[in-house]
């Protein structure tokens, strides 16, 4: 073993950490190359030769080299560290030119130089620049061509550049241009109206970094199938060993002691990766498993919720109906209010008559039921003075309603939304006219300016002559004598309603005030009353088409609606809001379930009823639910329009269970399906009668149902009181 001193080893230390020193040939390319920091004073050759470290240095700066390719004449210019060999500087040459480096022969000042010697040798100063001669041995077979045209050598390939590194130190860095090989892409830009310049629009991008030339064609167009052969090879490994020995000491004191572990074999091997991968597949179902009771639970919530919500919703409907119920019994506005005052009477009849009759006989009996006949009296009498006395308090809205719409402005949109209103010489005078009305009709007024707007009138009412016009003149007079006179303004009181009276009369004469004609029921043509009156039965008056109801048939009826509400008052009593509210609802469902939804549509309130009462008994088809409040008709079938032979009364909390359901007959027992498809058939028996509903009939409906039923009029009874639903 060779044994060597400390002061020795420090020298081989310092020989290998001088050899080991950068390769000055990995700084020779890039897009940008620097140069060592150098002093205006340059060493001479005894210099460099004294002292190794600065000749190392001097040898890693570069300078310009620039290659003139014979015969051509093209110059080729490099940025090259002047302590590399010539052997390098031919080699990188070929790189670029893409030619063997054997073919390559360098000259300097017309004689040859050698491929041993460097740059720094020939002469060559850091950071200056030379000229070389460069011709090829084979120049049939390896010509020497420029790496790009000629056109583009207008700029330098190297140019230096003094950078500032602190306050009065430059210095000098070599800059290499690089041009790449393609052209840059078209990006469209702009043109000056005035001058008729083009500018167009630049991008700048760092290019890729170049990959290093492996001289092995990667690129090619010819192909060819491959031949493939199949040989093992053994590859050598050298493994060398040492131990102590005579002469040779190794030291154990690095040396682990390793034992053997327990021996597994392929078996075992395999059983434990699959018991790893059963683990791991677990894990992951156990993950998927959480992952989807996750989101059942989230489901569910949301279901509960929703759930929760409609129910909400119901309840606050039905509070709704009975508190708007309750407003209306208790302070009745409309026709329909009375009627379901009246209805609540003869039922709170009804039923005082059955406990009479259950509870007593003789002459109590008859006791009871005349004092039940003075009880209904006074209350009839009460409704019908309170009937009065809100047709009263209606009366000056009902008059001012019309005011306002005969001196409405005329009103349309335009293209962009904006509404546009006109007035016309019409619109002016109903404004005018209502406004003097609404002067006249105040009470609560000086005597000074109640003669002003009494003679306002009076010169307004002058421009027309005639039998009205005199007797507003002559009440006007009166009404201003009496004022002189000192007559209290209460005994003037019927005085002032009559002239209200006539002037009002004399606003809704056309002749006086052209805008009211569209608003009179009664046209002033008598050519449009030919064929639009007609004569009712009871009360034996002629009157238009629009004092009739019509049936879904198309017809009018041959009691006019006025006599129809006194009927109901004197002999049945009902109230038909149920109905109304059932097919306002159905109606707004099957608009939105289909815009081209016509049955419901053509169906009246007493068509209506004919299907609650008659077809379904005014019951849930599911849990038998009487409250006509909260039932509605939905579909049988859901992809078919709704229709009486497709359709099922149910009640409102039912109905969201019954609208999930895809298939009816798979979802109900057959027996249900048979009752649901009998009341179907008898639906479609009544309304196949109306002309105007023949054309929505199904084309298969049920012959064997059809031939067992009869047609015959039905009677509907509320109490002892009965109406036939065939019509008279």
């Amino acid at each position: 073993m060779l044994e060597l001193s400390e002061n020795e080893e420090e020298d081989v230390k310092e020989e290998v950490d001088v050899n080991t020193g950068p390769n000055p040939q990995s700084d020779m390319l890039g897009s940008v190359k620097e140069a060592e920091t150098h002093s205006p004073h340059f060493p001479d050759d005894s210099e460099q030769l004294k002292d190794p470290q600065k000749t190392e240095n001097v040898g890693n700066s570069t300078a310009t080299v620039k290659v003139v390719l014979e015969p051509e004449g093209h110059v080729m210019t490099v940025a090259f560290a002047i302590g590399l060999s010539i052997q390098e500087l031919k080699t990188h040459l070929a790189s670029e030119l893409r030619v063997p480096a054997e073919v390559l022969q360098l000259s300097l000042d017309g004689r040859e130089v050698e491929e041993q010697q460097s740059l720094m040798e020939l002469g060559v100063r850091p950071h200056s620049s030379t000229r070389m001669e460069m011709s090829s041995t084979d120049p049939s077979s390896h010509p020497l061509r420029p790496i790009r045209p000629p056109e583009h050598d207008s700029m330098p390939d190297v140019i230096t550049v003094q950078v500032q590194t602190g306050e009065g130190v430059f210095q000098e860095v070599v800059v290499e241009i690089e041009r790449p090989p393609q052209q840059k892409a078209f990006l469209g830009g702009y043109r000056h109206q005035l001058t008729g310049v083009e500018y167009h629009h630049a991008a700048t991008q760092t290019l890729p970094k170049r990959r290093p030339d492996r001289g092995v064609m990667v690129f090619s167009r010819v192909t060819q199938t491959v031949e493939v052969q199949s040989q093992a090879q053994q590859c050598p490994v050298n493994v060398s060993t040492q131990m102590t020995g005579i002469g040779c000491y190794v030291s154990c004191r690095n040396d682990k002691l390793v034992s053997p572990g327990k021996y597994v074999t392929a078996d075992e091997y395999h059983d434990r990766r699959l018991r790893a991968v059963i683990c791991l597949q677990s894990f992951a179902r156990r993950w998927l498993a959480q992952q989807a009771v996750d989101q059942l639970w989230k489901e569910r919530n949301r279901r509960l919720a929703w759930l929760e919500l409609q129910e909400r919703k119901r309840k606050e409907e039905k509070e709704e109906q009975l508190r708007d119920r309750r407003h209306r019994w208790m302070n009745p506005q409309r026709r329909e209010d009375f009627n379901l005052l009246y209805h609540a009477l003869e039922k709170w009849r009804n039923e005082e008559e059955e406990r009479i009759n259950s509870t007593l006989r003789g002459a109590e009996r008859k006791a009871a039921l005349c004092l039940l006949v003075e009880q209904e009296t006074q209350l009839i009498a009460a409704i019908g003075q309170h009937r009065i006395t809100v047709h009263n308090n209606n009366y000056d809205k009902i008059v001012r309603n019309f005011l306002d719409k005969s001196a409405a402005p005329h009103q349309w949109r335009r293209a962009d939304g904006r509404l546009i209103e006109m007035d016309s010489v019409q619109t002016i005078r109903a404004r005018e006219l209502r406004d003097l009305y609404n002067k006249i009709s105040q009470s609560t007024v000086r005597q000074e300016e109640r003669l002003q707007v009494l003679m306002s009138l009076k010169h307004t009412v002058k421009e027309h002559e005639c039998q009205l016009t005199r007797d507003i003149v002559d009440l006007i007079d009166r009404e201003v004598d009496l004022m002189t006179r000192g007559v209290k303004s209460g005994s003037l009181v019927g005085l002032r309603k009559r002239v209200c009276t006539l002037f009002l009369q004399y606003i809704k004469t056309p002749a006086f005030n052209p805008e009211v004609s569209k608003l009179l029921k009664v046209p002033q043509n008598p050519a449009q009353l030919k064929n639009d009156m007609f004569l009712c039965r009871y009360c034996h008056r002629y009157l238009r088409s629009a004092d009739f109801s019509v049936s879904a048939s198309g017809c009018l009826s041959s009691r006019c609606q006025h006599c129809d509400r006194l009927d109901n008052i004197a002999r049945s009593r009902d109230d038909f809001s149920f109905y109304k509210n059932i097919l306002r609802r159905l109606r707004t469902e099957e608009q939105q379930l289909s815009e081209k939804a016509k049955i419901p549509f053509l169906l009246q309130v007493e068509d209506m009823r004919y299907l609650v009462e008659v077809i379904w008994a005014s019951r849930s088809a599911l849990n038998a639910s009487n409250d006509l409040y909260n039932l509605v008709f939905v579909r049988w079938e859901h992809r078919r329009d709704w229709s009486p032979w497709n359709c099922i009364l149910l009640s409102k909390e039912e109905t969201p269970a019954h609208l999930q359901v895809e298939d009816v007959h798979k979802a109900y027992e057959a027996t249900f399906v048979r009752g649901v498809q009998h009341k179907h058939a008898l639906a479609r028996r009544h309304f196949s009668q109306i002309p105007v509903m023949t054309e929505y009939l199904d084309s298969n409906p049920a012959a064997a149902l059809g031939n067992q039923f009869v047609s015959k009029s039905i009677t509907m009874a509320t109490g002892k009181h009965a109406t036939n639903t065939t019509g008279p």
